[in-house]
């Protein structure tokens, strides 16, 4: 970490209530360092003026101290925004201004992360932009332009539940502006302000800033954060930036769904480029896709080739014989969904309801019309209840796409089930179940979605025709994302049952492992041998059978167990695998933490 100036050094107290701790980064406005205020007893990071050239003009210094205490303005304005890092006060010392800021815990840069992990799948970056557009936008209606969208910029950092990456921040509006109040626009006299390679081509010929420009940045940050590679990336920032204005953008090969999306937003005309509802629509497509109530494509369900028996799960301890695979009933998703980070599914739930057309319904044998609770697509005839495990049979037999058939397993074991239902919520009608059914739904199932790693939720909506049938009840449920979940759910687990495959291990389960291959759920109170801290995701090329090798590895860097407050003196990390994450292709490990020693830990947990 570079060193800051001999003044502004470690052990240093600012303006008497914040001392200065180590320093978190540098950028052409200063330093940044993590502070302890001794008035409020917390953590907080501070912004310092730094400047580097004794001889720098005056009227630059001048501007640079103008830069910060705009952008502590712009961003209080916007400090009510999930998406934006919050602006507590801005302070003067010794003459110079410094920023006081939320301290975001174990946050990374976006481009830090692409540079550790490789490029992020297409569903990723839809989300990741979302919540920067949501930022952006909430400027834009305040007439705040951003003006450095870029990867450095967005910070991904875990969430309340531990979710690593799962909140995503906008950050460093020093170089905003509001070009509408007539704000003084604080450019520096020797540079051009924004960043090579992501200045839209309008502001890199001198142009104003506008809402379209911090789109277009947006857009060279999500092909960043999808390519690995920037749009305009050359050697030289005077090639980037003249890339920018001439040349149109690399062909993505890694985009996927988000490739037409990225097309649009670097159109190089501003009055072309697609705007922030067009783009917000688009990813949300990519997030969340689309149920179309009124596919009705059914596949033969007697064509599916029953359960083989449990999947085999293991600790990273031993290495097991690997079994011949059961059949599967479903067809995987492309790998670049299964390159998706934990935090996309892990808390996340993607909300999609199934419908059914009006005038859904059957003809019974007597000629009397079979009204279905959920419609025909459904195909139920009977209304789910709390704790029912289905199983979903889509059309095509690509999951998440079209309307799938559903029947219930009421033992939740003769076949691997996709998916449980969690919950039920009432409605006064039809309309209202549709209107608030979804809703419903999402808070009444929160905490189990953000226990598990790789899950989605669905609000099974009744139709109009049989809003009777289905008791006027909207059943809430969590389906695997990608592969089944190979038993019950959050409540509806019991205590001493053995886990068949690693789906549906949650975050805080305590653990008894009589051997490295049987992993059962007790209670934390009671004695067990590890704990679920968390999930992380092993590379592509890892083959199940070498999964053991670095499984362990993998948790202690990414899920460490110092982070929850284990000893690190007393405690290691632990991780359980199973093939299911393998068929799948998502190549998700279970993260744990146990004693070094081998013994129990009887109620321990920080």
């Amino acid at each position: 970490m570079p060193p800051g100036p001999p003044t502004s050094g470690v052990g240093r107290v600012i303006a008497g209530r914040y001392l200065l701790l180590n320093q978190l980064g540098s950028g052409g406005m200063g330093h940044v360092w993590l502070a302890h205020d001794q008035r409020l007893a917390c953590e907080v990071a501070l912004k310092e003026i730094v400047f580097r050239d004794p001889a720098e003009a005056a009227d630059d210094r001048a501007a640079r101290v103008a830069r910060a205490r705009a952008e502590a303005r712009h961003a209080a304005v916007l400090r009510g925004n999930p998406n934006v890092v919050t602006v507590h006060d801005v302070l003067e010392h010794e003459g110079l201004p410094w920023i006081v800021m939320e301290y975001v815990t174990g946050a990374l840069d976006l481009r830090d992360l692409v540079d550790t992990r490789g490029p992020l799948a297409p569903a990723e970056c839809a989300r990741i932009g979302l919540a920067v557009l949501d930022a952006l936008t909430a400027g834009h209606e305040q007439g705040i332009m951003h003006r450095d969208v870029k990867p450095a910029n967005i910070l991904l950092a875990p969430d309340r539940t531990g979710t690593p990456y799962a909140r995503v921040l906008l950050t460093d509006y020093g170089i905003s502006v509001q070009p509408d109040a007539g704000e003084t626009r604080y450019t520096l006299s020797t540079a051009l302000v924004g960043t090579a390679g992501y200045l839209a081509p309008e502001r890199a010929t001198g142009g104003p800033p506008t809402a379209a420009a911090d789109l277009f940045s947006l857009g060279c940050t999500l092909y960043y954060a999808v390519e690995g590679i920037g749009p305009f990336e050359r050697d030289t920032h005077l090639a980037e930036i003249t890339a920018v204005v001439m040349e149109e953008p690399r062909p993505p090969e890694q985009a996927g769904a988000l490739g037409p999306l990225l097309e649009a937003m670097l159109t190089k005309d501003p009055a072309r480029r697609i705007t922030a509802a067009g783009t917000e629509a688009a990813l949300d497509r990519i997030v969340s896709p689309q149920v179309d109530p009124y596919e009705r494509t059914r596949t033969d369900p007697g064509s599916m080739p029953p359960w083989g028996g449990p999947e085999l799960m293991y600790s990273s301890q031993q290495a097991p014989p690997a079994p011949p695979s059961p059949p599967r009933r479903h067809r995987a998703l492309p790998a670049a969904l299964g390159a998706l980070l934990g935090v996309v599914l892990a808390g996340v739930g993607v909300w999609l309801t199934l419908g059914d057309p009006p005038g859904g319904g059957e003809q019974g044998g007597d000629g009397q019309s079979v009204q279905r609770p959920y419609g025909d697509p459904v195909g139920l005839a009977a209304p789910l209840a709390e704790g029912d495990c289905v199983i979903a049979d889509w059309p095509g037999g690509t999951r998440f796409r079209g309307t799938p058939r559903l029947t219930v397993d009421p033992t939740c074991r003769d076949a691997p089930p996709d998916g449980q239902v969690l919950a039920v919520v009432d409605a006064g009608s039809a309309e209202e179940a549709r209107a608030q059914g979804p809703a419903q739904c999402e808070e009444r199932t929160r905490e189990v979605r953000e226990r598990l790693a790789d899950v989605r939720g669905y609000a099974v909506v009744p139709a109009e025709s049989g809003f009777e049938a289905a008791e006027g009840r909207t059943a809430c449920l969590v389906l695997g994302a990608r592969g089944p979940v190979y038993g019950p759910l959050g409540p509806f687990r019991e205590p001493g049952q053995a886990f068949r495959d690693t789906a549906t291990m949650q975050k805080r389960d305590c653990l008894r492992a009589p051997s490295r291959r049987d992993a059962r759920l007790v209670a934390c109170t009671e004695p067990h041998d590890e704990q679920v801290l968390g999930f992380t995701q092993l590379d592509a090329g890892v083959a199940f059978e070498k999964a053991r090798d670095v499984s362990d590895a993998a948790c202690a860097r990414e899920v460490p167990p110092t982070d929850y407050g284990f000893d690190p003196s007393v405690y290691e990390a632990g991780s359980w695998t199973s093939r299911g994450a393998w068929e799948s292709e998502t190549h998700f490990v279970v993260c744990t933490v146990r004693r070094q020693n081998g013994g129990t830990m009887e109620g321990e947990e920080p």
